[in-house]
């Protein structure tokens, strides 16, 4: 999918006769929140809303985080996303920069505000800042000319700081006038007031489209505090209908799915072109609502790809990626984002410059990203000291276990294709085989499996098993010596000093699938030379967000400074993908068995 703007997706969808919906985030509190906010953008990208916007959050209090949302959502997500911008208490170099930071990460949507000022200051004007949303569209245009999409907000009952609904009506039109292309509405509950707001738009001219937010309720008092501080208007009978239930949570929630279904339907049948939720985060409401619309089908549930596919125009034919950076995709976009294409669809060419520059991508991305590191002054989630090598052992397993929600290499817990094996990968940590990636072997499953499906539906889903793990050198060659005995084995182990063994040179593809009236698509690879470019990031990773945490005579900073100057990066596929047992060499080894067994049936092909 390419970048674009909004109002051109909106108008080549009314050629479909099909309504649009988009999706409202803000940015959380906490950087656990952030992690939880990206795992639940790319579940509700399945669901393939138009677009999907992020706040701003007042005087500009979380701009850094909302730029950094924006584009992982854009660029790594695959998301089309509109970021929010507001002139409140802003100096205009701020807004210059904010906007020359989407252009180059390829937002192409801006949501312009006013907006408030920072909780416990007033509003005021920056000298020479903007003073309303419409000077900021006026700039907007002036400065970028056509590359962005400019959205505005209209108030259904009037913006409270308005002296009158007429007069609220004209500073609307004013930013259309200005260069707006589309409205998107406050939250409202009663239909009629929102048509009667749209019929006043079209009186004056206004006729651009007018997308009505809407909020599934989700708590009774956070309804109630949401709607007085926007002082929006609530029909008595839906008080009336709560009142009931207003001290159980899961029925609230039931009525406000059927509440927004209800408006929605109404809201179509007026006319709309599309509905914008705002989610506050969250995603069962919606999604419930959408289904009650009939408006997601089940074959969304499984994504085009194994991995999200970024917004950006120039990766519009990637299909390939190694399997590397699998856990950590927003490092794997920020190295290849200089690439102007992807030859045959593949992944891109290993031999470009930019593919082997690490610089600080190591981090996450072109900077250091406040999302990926883990900082002193906070909990260490790794623990406070570790006295022996065990300890750190430990570390890895309670990650596995889902004791700990995070690893340096892995940005979200413990993939669901994983799952099935997670007792294996608990007991190889435990046994000083510390995994940081693993797919288990599949052989057919369909393309729609909420496990391992992608691709859409009729198609089949097959996987090699696939294991990613640091090893001391002793069991490094000690499993060297047992693989030797196994055909169907290939392996790449490399340490920090770049001292490398392999059994294998070339490309293997370790994901793929077979559907109708398509070559297979082989999506995920191993690939021995990215491999050698990902293993400088993987110790890096290690020193930086793990080690880094203890001071530097510490007895926690001496094993792992041991751990990383001396371990291998190791990566294993058995590519009996029908009935081979990728585990039986660590189980063998680690009960002392120096030849293959009969646990693993690919470790005897032949």
């Amino acid at each position: 999918m390419t970048s674009m703007k909004i109002i051109d997706k909106i108008n080549q969808k009314k050629e479909s006769n099909v309504p649009f919906y988009s999706f409202e985030y803000f940015p959380p509190k906490t950087m656990e929140g952030v992690q939880n906010l990206y795992d639940r953008l790319g579940r509700m990208l399945l669901f393939e809303p138009l677009f999907i916007d992020i706040t701003w959050g007042a005087g500009g209090s979380t701009s850094a985080l909302t730029l950094e949302i924006a584009e992982k959502a854009q660029n790594v997500c695959g998301l089309e996303t509109m970021m929010h911008l507001t002139c409140t208490n802003m100096p205009v170099n701020e807004i210059i920069y904010a906007l020359d930071k989407a252009k180059a990460t390829g937002i192409r949507n801006i949501l312009a505000l006013r907006g408030d000022p920072p909780r416990g200051e007033e509003w005021k004007k920056i000298e020479g800042g903007f003073g309303y949303a419409c000077d900021l569209v006026k700039f907007i245009r002036e400065r970028y000319g056509d590359y962005f999409g400019i959205c505005v907000a209209g108030y259904p009952e009037g913006h409270s700081d308005c002296t009158s609904f007429e007069d609220d009506i004209t500073h609307l039109k004013a930013k259309v006038d200005a260069g707006a292309d589309l409205i998107i509405t406050q939250l409202f509950y009663d239909v009629d007031v929102f048509c009667d707001f749209v019929k006043k738009c079209r009186e004056v001219g206004i006729n651009c489209p007018i997308i009505p937010g809407i909020m599934p309720i989700q708590t009774y008092a956070g309804f109630v505090r949401m709607t007085t501080l926007s002082k929006t208007k609530v029909p008595q009978y839906i008080m009336d209908n709560l009142e009931p239930i207003k001290d159980n949570d899961e029925e609230v929630k039931k009525y406000g799915v059927r509440l927004c279904v209800e408006m929605s339907k109404r809201l179509l049948e007026f006319g709309v072109e599309g509905l914008h939720f705002y989610t506050l985060n969250l995603e069962r409401s919606v999604r419930k609502v959408l289904k009650g619309l009939e408006l997601v089908t089940p074959d969304q549930l499984s994504p085009y790809l194994p991995w999200a596919q970024s917004a950006a125009g120039n990766r519009l034919k990637e299909e390939v990626r190694p399997i590397f950076w699998q856990n950590r995709p927003r490092s794997y976009i920020a190295r290849t984002g200089s690439w102007d294409e992807f030859p045959n669809g593949r992944w891109g060419d290993y031999r470009s410059p930019a593919f082997g520059d690490l610089s600080d991508y190591h981090l996450g991305g072109v900077a250091v990203s406040t999302s990926d590191v883990v900082s002193t002054a906070t909990t260490n989630i790794y623990g406070d000291s570790h006295s022996t090598e065990q300890d750190i052992y430990n570390v890895f397993a309670s990650y596995c276990e889902g004791k700990i929600k995070k690893l340096p290499w892995n940005d979200t817990p413990l993939s669901l294709e994983s799952e099935n094996i997670k007792d294996q990968l608990v007991f190889l940590n435990k046994n000083g085989f510390l995994t940081i990636n693993s797919q288990p072997a599949i052989n057919g499953v369909p393309s729609t499996d909420k496990q391992h499906g992608w691709g859409g539906k009729n198609g089949f889903i097959y996987k090699k098993a696939y294991i990613e793990f640091f090893t001391s050198p002793e069991n490094a060659q000690k499993l060297i010596e047992y693989i030797k005995k196994c055909p169907m084995i290939t392996y790449h182990a490399v340490n920090r000093k770049g001292d490398q063994k392999t059994n294998t040179k070339g490309t293997n593809a370790v994901t793929w699938g077979i559907f109708p009236g398509k070559e297979i698509i082989q999506p995920t690879v191993v690939d021995h030379n990215s491999f050698m470019v990902w293993k400088d990031e993987a110790f890096a990773l290690w020193e930086t967000q793990w080690a880094n945490n203890y001071e530097k005579d510490s007895k926690s900073r001496e094993i792992l400074d041991k751990m990383i100057d001396s371990y291998y990066l190791f990566n294993i596929v058995d590519n009996n993908f029908i009935s081979g047992n990728i585990f039986s060499p660590f189980s063998d080894l680690v009960n002392n068995l120096s030849s293959p067994t009969l646990n693993g049936l690919s470790l005897n092909n032949n």
